[in-house]
């Protein structure tokens, strides 16, 4: 009995060990199989940055890309490069245990050259508005924090939920969301930025093109005729850009807004408040 009762306990005490072994389909199709937790990891884009920190796993992270500055903590770590190149020697010598990635951001080589190295990849989508809890929650689990990520993911939805419900009334605005002038960028209709002006009662004017960036001419803004003009802090002077065509229903109301761009502009969970900041400056309008 006692023998029986010792072999028991053992079981019971191997058990964590077993339980942390993770393994998911990353949003690349590719499945993911890790022994334990990982303990190095490395993110190559700010939302991701900040994702891992929303979910508990800031102190796991061993490097970032170079525009990684939220929170805090997150400018003390590494660089490793920044979307339009990741440096593998850098990645390489922090000796992760995981690298997390975003697919449509970063450079499809330096993904490549990462997994050819073999290095572990988390491939991640984010385009939508919906992507960021259902990433919270992929975040979470492969970083050894399931309760915190689906913690994380609750709390983002249900801000958006009471966004959705308090400004679900009122007349739909024109939007032109202006992401800079040279060349004249937008957002397309799959972009999550798309799915806020829906949420706050507005109406994407270019949400017909499947682009997530598209360039746009002067032209067809002109044609779409926008009441609002929304610019992220990022972007150059859009009321200048716009002050001398008289006849566009944005000029002739004074209809420019501004947003806080790192809010607005990163799939991460203070794109709520960016969301709520967007409702907020449109309600005027509406």
């Amino acid at each position: 009995m006692i023998r029986a009762a010792l072999l028991w306990l053992c079981l019971l005490a191997a058990a964590p060990g077993q339980a942390a072994a993770i393994r998911v389909v990353d949003d690349a199709g590719v499945t993911l199989e890790l022994a334990k937790p990982p303990q190095r990891i490395v993110s190559l884009t700010p939302h991701l940055t900040e994702m891992l920190y929303a979910v508990g796993a800031g102190a796991q992270l061993a490097g970032a890309d170079s525009a990684s500055d939220h929170p805090v903590a997150a400018r003390a770590l590494p660089r490793v490069g920044d979307y339009s190149r990741v440096n593998l020697e850098r990645v390489l010598a922090l000796k992760p245990d995981l690298v997390v990635a975003w697919v449509g951001g970063n450079r499809p080589a330096d993904i490549h050259a990462l997994t050819a190295l073999g290095v572990p990849v988390l491939h991640t989508r984010a385009a939508r508005l919906d992507d960021v809890a259902r990433l919270l929650r992929l975040i979470g689990r492969v970083s050894g924090h399931d309760a915190a990520g689906d913690a994380a993911a609750t709390e983002f939805a249900a801000r958006l939920a009471a966004l959705g419900r308090r400004y679900a009334r009122g007349n739909e605005v024109r939007v032109f969301y202006q992401v800079w002038d040279r060349p004249l960028m937008t957002v397309g209709g799959r972009h999550w930025i798309s799915d806020a002006l829906a949420l706050c009662g507005a109406r994407n004017v270019f949400a017909d093109l499947d682009a997530a960036s598209p360039v746009v001419s002067r032209e067809a803004v002109l044609k779409r005729a926008p009441q609002v003009i929304v610019s992220g802090s990022d972007a150059p002077d859009v009321r200048g850009f716009w002050q001398p065509f008289a006849t566009l229903p944005a000029v002739k109301r004074r209809a420019f807004v501004r947003v806080d761009a790192d809010r607005l502009h990163r799939p991460a969970p203070r794109l709520a408040e960016g969301v709520a900041e967007l409702c907020a400056a449109l309600a005027p309008y509406r």
